[in-house]
């Protein structure tokens, strides 16, 4: 396929959500169309005309959304962000072409339901940090190496990047950060011990420290 004759795709033309398959009668027709869109994202893929593939994911803290390119998974987003709003700045700040594409992130979803089962204590996935840049991108790449329930503070995580006197900007970073779950700013806390912000609201991040301090100890696998 050459570029002429390349899909047109957009945030719009090609999101599977906006398939009506009540229109269907026969279970073999929503085959067919299942079929049909998948068949149309590997086209897509095949000839380099996808800028984000993504699927959502149901778990103990709410439905995920879940974005990745083709260099890796960009976002995690939860529900209080508005999926709609963060497909929207996907397409702005990366690019238009965005298909629904469940099966293209399976990977991400095993490994994700593997840690909510306490069954993984890390996610080995490629990662994609283009939404984030300078201190804040030297903060969450310092993130990665903050293990299974344990927990560091905001001044801790600010001298550990060889800035000692950048707390607060160490937790707009985490504020920010595109990649939670993956890169696990829930693990940040006060210098008090009290948990503080997460982008996720307060319960997901009570949640996810308590999950991990109950499952450190059971043996799960480290990638």
């Amino acid at each position: 396929m050459n570029r002429n004759d390349a899909l047109d795709l957009d945030a719009t033309d090609l999101d599977a959500t906006d398939l009506d398959v009540t229109a269907f009668d026969e279970p073999a027709d929503v085959q067919r169309l299942v079929a049909l869109h998948d068949n149309l994202a590997d086209r897509a893929e095949a000839a380099g005309d996808l800028d984000v593939v993504y699927r959502f994911l149901e778990s103990p803290i709410g439905r995920l959304l879940i974005a990745a390119t083709p260099a890796g998974v960009c976002r995690v987003a939860f529900e209080v962000e508005r999926h709609d709003a963060v497909i929207q700045d996907l397409a702005q700040r990366i690019g238009p072409r965005i298909l629904h594409a469940p099966a293209k992130l399976d990977d991400v979803a095993r490994d994700l339901d593997a840690y909510f089962a306490g069954a993984a204590h890390d996610l080995g996935t490629r990662i994609d940090l283009r939404l984030a840049s300078g201190f804040r991108r030297t903060v969450l790449e310092r993130l990665a190496l903050v293990r299974y329930g344990e927990r560091i503070g905001y001044g801790q995580l600010a001298r550990a990047v060889g800035n000692p006197g950048a707390a607060r900007a160490v937790g707009s970073a985490c504020a920010t950060n595109p990649l939670p779950l993956v890169l696990p700013c829930h693990r940040v806390v006060r210098g008090d011990g009290t948990f503080g912000a997460y982008r996720g609201g307060p319960a997901a991040k009570r949640f996810l420290l308590e999950f991990e301090g109950a499952h450190r100890d059971d043996g799960a696998i480290s990638r």
